[in-house]
């Protein structure tokens, strides 16, 4: 089994990629809600900042900033995915789900990348929010709902 070092640097900004296990499904906006309790829910036992967030159909992207001495960006994003699984019926499960009692949901792994400089975090924070254009499913960043764009740019437009 692979063993992966992630940089675990306290209080970093970090780009976040989760992919759900079914790619080409529509399950994460089909249960947008859903989701939306697992991070509120997470963010009230273990806290973070949210600088930008979109939710795909079958993936979301997310920068965080976590809290100044805390570095467990991992413990988190376990947490969003326990979270919203129990809210929803299994998925295809293999023997290896059942043996870890997961729903077969989500990735196992995600994809993380820590913030370097503020170029950097301007750099991911656009990718977050022009992601629904890249992927095809609007022609406009403003047209896409699941996007914290609507909250640090629309709501000033």
């Amino acid at each position: 089994m692979s063993s992966y070092l992630r940089p675990r640097v306290p209080g970093a900004s970090v780009f976040l990629t989760v992919t759900l296990a079914e790619r080409g499904t529509n399950l994460l906006v089909r249960e947008i809600e859903a989701l939306r309790h697992a991070v509120r829910v997470t963010r009230l036992k273990r806290p973070f900042r949210i600088d930008a967030w979109v939710v795909l159909p079958d993936h979301m992207h997310c920068v965080w900033t976590l809290p100044e001495g805390d570095a467990d960006y991992g413990g988190r994003i376990g947490q969003i995915k326990a979270t919203f699984s129990k809210a929803l019926p299994e998925g295809r499960l293999r023997s290896s789900h059942i043996l870890r009692r997961e729903k077969g949901i989500w990735q196992r792994r995600f994809w993380e990348h820590h913030v370097r400089g503020e170029q950097d975090f301007s750099a991911c924070v656009h990718y977050c929010w022009t992601n629904p254009v890249k992927h095809g499913l609007v022609q406009d960043v403003r047209d896409w709902p699941y996007s914290s764009w609507h909250r640090d740019v629309g709501a000033a437009a």
